[in-house]
């Protein structure tokens, strides 16, 4: 079964809130009742990864104005296929920022979080499971914008709710000093 090893890391991994615990186990149902899961072309909904990126010293973190819905979020997409979540993550971290210092803190989920897409022409509003994974880079290194960001930019960790109110990035900037 394709969706194994990602109900195995989800079944390992532990939500930081009740928010976030609630989520784990609608990812979880959402991955079990649709075998179409990493589809993009699943209506409903569709699973995505993502990456929180820090800096070494885990006082700032890389984040995409997004060009779609204009907020300011982690480098992340969708998966179309690939029920490797953590390779989809990685992958995405590298198109979106083109760092060759990112590496990953750890393979284990970071956090997760289920959220709206609004609908587009020719695309109804649906749902975004997304996987979250931890990457470190250099902040020195000159990073590039991708065609789906208006703009990257390292912003400090204590100046986040500056750019953006989303509570699941808040939560992963309390969550970025706890890992080691």
């Amino acid at each position: 079964m394709h969706r194994h090893a990602l109900l195995e890391e989800l079944a390992e991994y532990r939500g930081a809130d009740p928010d976030e615990v609630a989520m784990v186990e609608r990812i979880r149902n959402f991955v079990v009742g649709n075998a179409a899961c990493f589809q993009r072309e699943l209506a409903i909904g569709h699973m995505t990864g993502a990456a929180w990126i820090v800096n070494r010293s885990r006082t700032a973190a890389l984040l995409t104005h997004h060009r779609k819905l204009g907020l300011w979020l982690q480098l992340g997409g969708h998966c179309d296929g690939e029920s490797n979540v953590y390779a989809v993550a990685t992958r995405e971290a590298q198109e979106e920022s083109g760092l060759s210092s990112l590496r990953p803190v750890s393979r284990a989920i970071f956090d997760v979080d289920v959220h709206s897409i609004p609908a587009r022409p020719g695309e109804p509003e649906h749902f975004h499971y997304d996987v979250r994974y931890l990457f470190e880079a250099d902040e020195s290194e000159e990073f590039v914008v991708s065609e789906e960001s208006l703009d990257l930019a390292w912003v400090a960790i204590d100046r986040l709710p500056e750019r953006s109110v989303d509570r699941s990035i808040l939560r992963m900037a309390r969550k970025s000093s706890d890992v080691v």
